[in-house]
């Protein structure tokens, strides 16, 4: 008996891969280069390619879309051809080629044409990032013995998942910290030290992964199924045309079945059922995705100051991952039970809750922009001038003029008086007008200061300033293009205007970092130079005078007068108000839009892998990623197309065409049937039946291959759907 019962235990359990560490590490390298360079692309597209802000989005939303197009061609690629590792390993060189193409291109000393560079960088990781998405997954999967080590491999998922949310959220909160902290080459930035720390752990990645060879399990191509879809699809349309009169049949997939068999048409049939619903996805991704763009550049005209550490605006993306965390545990044991007590129970149902979350989410955007609207520049209309005049003599003067509507007024000692809208007589695009000054302080007046005249230029749609101070004894005018308009990335803009007796060196400190120092050239009235944030010492030599703080957003004009020999005061003028909205008031939007993600993504990949026959739910997911490939066209569309002038105005269109998608999807969801499997159910059976050792091999190498089979009541599910589909 005892022999009996030792034999029976005497089977050694299966070894967990030792590949494994190979292909968790290079998940966790190769995703920490993607998400650390995506989250700064668009700040560095305005920053230092000089892209407007609608070129950057469409730019950045083109990379995208390809990154999610891709997948179905490294599928196919893998399946078909060259297998998953040589996929992997080939695509990887690409990927890493890109990755170091911009890193080159944002070393500024090398002097390379980084705009091209740039390109070609991100066709590459699209090529390469999405080539490889489908398939290293799957890899991990094929290193296990189903169904012996089915537990084991739930584990790998698990830890799949966890690699590639510790490589994003690392990535996603360092980048900008390297981007803006440091400083290097001159610059107040670092980018190409942001998009080389994410190149080099690419580098890392294939290294890693080529070193695991000798250990992986490497199975050969056998077939696409996305390939056989449309070969099947293709002969029902081909036979259909030549046999629809002779042989009419009840679907026209029927002409299929002779050459493909009934099994494999009736999968497709309800494939198409489920894709039907797929139309109107397309929507939601397109608000989704502009947390990367439109909400990024939206955080940089807002303030960040919060307890002595300054948010950085790319940072504010990591916000949607984080939330993801902490809302899965709290939709699955509150929000879902509270829905289902009101009626809103199916997956569908569920879905349009969350698309009509991220309309609300864009609602919301747009008042937060109605907001920085009202802290912008005011620039002059078509028709209108602006005039300023800076005093920089320790007396008051009066101006009379024959500028219409404007026949007088005074500029106080050392102060600043602005005309932001001058009307110019109609058809006058320039105009010449004549002025005359004059004082009774006896300062002034002792230093034969009293009075003197000259000529404004004005232009229609532009602004001029002027300075008065003194020059050979004598008041003088000195004229200089000027501008209101904030830094287009969101720094501070300053000029100095400097009345001083004798050539002085004139610099700002920076007194938070000594490496950030200015000088200051006193003959150069119309440079308006961007700095870095933050309080300043103002030096005339070595000694400090004063101290100014100059804050993200701001316009400021700073007059030194030099009253007395090397007696010195500083002024400082607002042209333009900083950046008074804080940034913590973004956070409801994100907040609304990752619950519209959790019930819309989550939910919408639960429903398609379930819905989906055993045969199609690889097609199926293929299909999910190709939703977000056309989300992302469809923001470059609504860029380039340029409905509206506003902003606000185009995130509350986004919103609107949310909401009337979500209408239009409730009308495909009432006239959809569940399959008999699920009955509407919520259900996802992957993992949970491979630990019970009861799906075949092939079943779990399917799952593997969607990149999204985990428990609907999963953290690991949750945080995947956010990162990978």
């Amino acid at each position: 008996m005892v022999s009996t019962r030792f034999e029976v235990n005497s089977t050694p359990p299966v070894r967990y891969p030792r590949s494994i560490f190979f292909i968790i590490s290079n998940e966790f390298s190769e995703r920490f280069n993607y998400y650390g360079m995506r989250t700064v692309l668009a700040l560095y597209l305005t920053q230092k390619l000089a892209y407007s802000n609608d070129t950057a989005t469409v730019i950045y939303h083109i990379f995208t879309s390809l990154a999610y197009f891709f997948p179905l061609m490294g599928a196919i690629l893998a399946d078909s051809w060259l297998g998953k590792f040589k996929t992997i390993l080939y695509l990887s060189i690409v990927y890493c080629a890109g990755s170091t193409l911009i890193a080159l291109g944002a070393i500024p000393p090398l002097n390379l044409p980084a705009t091209s560079m740039t390109v070609l960088g991100l066709l590459f990781i699209a090529v390469g990032s999405g080539g490889i998405k489908p398939c290293v997954s799957a890899f991990g999967g094929d290193q296990f013995k189903l169904p012996e080590q089915a537990a084991q491999l739930a584990k790998f998922f698990s830890l799949f998942y966890f690699s590639i949310n510790a490589g994003s959220l690392i990535s996603t909160t360092l980048t900008p910290i390297l981007r803006e902290d440091v400083h290097c080459f001159g610059d107040n930035s670092c980018f190409s030290l942001a998009f080389g720390v994410p190149a080099v752990l690419m580098i890392l990645a294939i290294v890693i992964f080529v070193c695991g060879r000798a250990m992986y399990t490497i199975k050969k191509p056998s077939g696409n199924m996305i390939v056989l879809v449309f070969k099947c699809i293709g002969n029902a349309l081909a036979v259909r045309s030549k046999e629809s009169s002779t042989s009419p049949r009840a679907h026209w997939l029927d002409y299929a079945e002779s050459k493909y068999g009934k099994g494999i048409v009736a999968d497709i049939k309800a494939l198409l059922k489920i894709l039907i619903l797929y139309i109107p996805l397309p929507v939601f991704w397109a608000l989704f995705d502009q947390q990367g763009s439109r909400w990024t550049f939206q955080a940089t005209r807002m303030d960040g100051e919060l307890a002595g550490y300054t948010i950085k605006p790319d940072q504010m993306q990591v916000i949607n991952p984080l939330l993801i965390l902490a809302f899965i545990p709290v939709f699955e044991s509150v929000i879902y039970p509270a829905l289902a007590k009101i009626g809103i129970r199916r997956p569908l149902q569920k879905l349009s809750l969350g698309g009509l979350l991220a309309g609300a989410a864009f609602v919301l955007s747009g008042f937060v922009e109605i907001a920085l609207d009202s802290t912008e520049a005011m620039l002059p209309a078509a028709h209108e001038a602006q005039l300023r005049v800076f005093n920089g003599l320790p007396c008051d003067y009066r101006f009379h003029t024959d500028i219409p509507n404007l026949a007088g007024f005074s500029v106080p000692s050392r102060g600043a008086y602005e005309a932001l809208h001058v009307e110019l007589p109609p058809g006058l695009a320039n105009g010449t007008f004549q002025f005359r000054a004059e004082t009774s302080e006896i300062g002034c007046v002792r230093e034969n200061m009293t009075e003197f005249s000259g000529s404004f230029s004005l232009q229609a749609g532009g602004a001029v300033s002027y300075f008065i101070s003194r020059k050979g004894g004598r008041s003088s005018l000195l004229e200089y293009a000027d501008t209101a308009a904030k830094d287009r990335n969101g720094l501070p803009r300053m000029r100095l205007l400097a009345n001083v007796r004798t050539t002085k060196q004139i610099s700002l400190r920076h007194n938070g970092n000594a490496d950030v120092v200015y000088n200051v050239a006193l003959n150069q009235y119309d440079q308006l130079t961007s700095v870095t944030e933050g309080e300043y010492g103002v030096y005339v030599g070595e000694r400090p005078i004063a101290t100014v703080k100059l804050s993200p957003g701001g316009v400021y004009t700073l007059i030194l007068d030099e009253f007395l020999e090397n007696e010195f005061n500083l002024q400082t003028h607002t042209i333009t108000p900083s950046n008074s909205v804080h940034m913590l008031w973004l956070i409801p939007q994100y907040v609304v839009i990752t619950a519209g993600e959790v019930m819309f993504s989550i939910t919408g990949l639960e429903f398609s892998y379930s819905q989906a026959p055993e045969s199609m739910k690889s097609v199926i997911q293929a299909f999910w990623l190709l939703t977000v490939a056309i989300g992302n066209m469809l923001v470059v569309f609504i860029a380039e197309a340029k409905f509206v002038q506003s902003q606000s105005l185009e995130f509350f269109l986004f919103a609107a065409l949310m909401f009337l998608d979500m209408g239009l999807f409730m009308v495909l969801a009432m006239r959809y049937r569940y399959s008999d499997t699920t009955g509407g159910a919520s259900s996802v059976e992957s993992i949970e039946v491979e630990q019970q050792g009861k799906k075949k091999q092939h079943d779990a190498l399917a799952i593997s291959d969607t990149l999204s089979e985990r428990s609907a009541k999963s953290t690991t599910y949750a945080n995947e759907a956010y990162r990978e589909d």
